[in-house]
């Protein structure tokens, strides 16, 4: 009976990881497809890829989406660092309450949250470009850095600065030489995991970047809704690669730190 409800388990899990993934490899097998027919296979070809490298428009787009996405990520990571360094010495109720409001960004949906941003930049007289674009990410990043970043410095021992401070150093020194280094981890993770949310937003860029620039997403869905472009499928196919490489890189980081941690405790 164990042995068939472990079989059971794992079929299901089989079935599960299939439907998620199987419509991934589809798109990365016709990425390579000759034929632009989706359901003719033509043989084996790059020339998509070249093609995609020629698109002048997808690498506007891509220049767009990786400025904005670097720049919001350092902004949204430093904001977050001077933000948790802060939340940890206020007292229990006012840092719950402070954390819960943090929190909301991240279970509201990215539709009401771009349609408010919007909302927002028509209110203060902004036009939609490049500006809103940019101020929209690092404000939905700023949640998520918060949230790699605290564990960090709740690990911390509060007494580093102080014992910084009696040994000669100054204020900046000691954040400078000592803070830093110590929740350093949760940092670059914060770096790691707001610049692959940034590239993959679309539904806030839709919002906020108006009809001057354009994001990698928003060029594919334009391209989508013209027509099955094979371009699409390779340009999506790098997209999951990058992404997939950070969240890797990110949680070979987690384990390792969480390796290290009984390490450290041990005497």
């Amino acid at each position: 009976m164990r042995r068939f409800l472990k079989g059971l388990q794992g079929f299901y899990m089989v079935l599960v990881f299939l439907f998620l993934y199987a419509p991934v490899m589809v798109l990365i097998v016709l990425s390579f497809n000759k034929a632009k027919s989706r359901a003719v296979w033509g043989g084996f070809t790059l020339d998509w890829y070249r093609k995609l490298f020629e698109n002048r428009e997808i690498l506007s787009s891509l220049e767009v989406t990786l400025v904005v996405a670097l720049v919001s990520a350092l902004v949204a990571t430093a904001v977050a660092t001077v933000t948790c360094l802060g939340l940890d010495h206020l007292r229990k109720r006012i840092r719950s309450l402070l954390l819960s409001a943090t929190y909301i960004p991240i279970v509201n949906p990215d539709l009401v949250t771009g349609v408010s941003l919007m909302l927002l930049f028509f209110f203060m007289r902004l036009q939609l470009g490049f500006v809103t674009l940019l101020l929209a990410h690092i404000v939905f990043n700023i949640p998520y850095a918060i949230l790699s970043i605290l564990p960090k410095v709740r690990q911390m021992d509060r007494n580093l600065y102080e014992a910084a401070l009696d040994l000669g150093a100054t204020p900046a020194q000691a954040l400078r030489k000592v803070i830093l280094p110590e929740i350093m981890p949760g940092v670059i993770n914060a770096l790691i995991l707001t610049f692959t949310l940034s590239i993959d937003d679309f539904v806030i860029s839709y919002f906020t970047s108006g009809n001057q620039v354009s994001t990698l997403a928003i060029t594919i869905y334009s391209m989508a809704r013209k027509s099955i472009n094979p371009q699409i499928n390779a340009l999506s196919t790098l997209m999951f690669v990058s992404v997939l490489v950070l969240l890797v890189i990110v949680n070979i980081r987690t384990s390792r730190d969480v390796r290290k941690k009984p390490k450290e405790v041990s005497p």
